[in-house]
């Protein structure tokens, strides 16, 4: 069993560990004690961001075993719908495939819908095919086309 919260700046190590554990993780990500101060300033931009939210999973022993960023975006298309974005999902490696993805996602689409989102969209590296194929088995779309520019 598994219970969904708000991050809290304590959970930031691991938060870090997690999002550093898959093969473009480890190459991006700082893992270091203290943390980076860099993961702090972002976490504070966060906390401090009505239309942003970081959450973890726990489980049974209180153990962080997953994260995700939410993003409630207001646009003018669509008749000024709002849009959830769900960014930096991870799953501890020794408990993937047990389910508790799939319930994190569903609990992060109750949270946009909650905030009347009339969309929720998201992205995955191109490499990233298990992913994929799991976010598909969602019922996720790839309807358009992603691009980025690293500034």
């Amino acid at each position: 069993m598994y219970n969904f919260r708000l991050a809290r700046q304590s959970d930031l190590g691991t938060i870090v560990r997690l999002l550093a554990d898959d093969d473009l993780g480890g190459t991006r990500e700082i893992i270091s004690d203290p943390v980076d101060p860099r993961y702090l300033s972002a976490f504070a931009a966060i906390e401090a961001d009505a239309n942003q939210l970081l959450a973890v999973a726990i489980d049974a022993s209180d153990r962080v075993v997953a994260c995700l960023q939410l993003s409630f975006i207001p646009g003018l298309s669509r008749t000024g719908m709002w849009r959830g974005q769900i960014e930096s999902v991870r799953v501890a490696s020794d408990i993937r495939g047990s389910g508790l993805g799939s319930a994190f996602i569903e609990w992060a689409i109750g949270q946009c819908a909650a905030r009347g989102c009339g969309l929720v969209q998201l992205t995955s590296d191109k490499t990233r095919a298990d992913s994929i194929r799991f976010y598909e088995r969602l019922g996720f779309v790839a309807s358009h086309e992603g691009l980025k520019r690293n500034l």
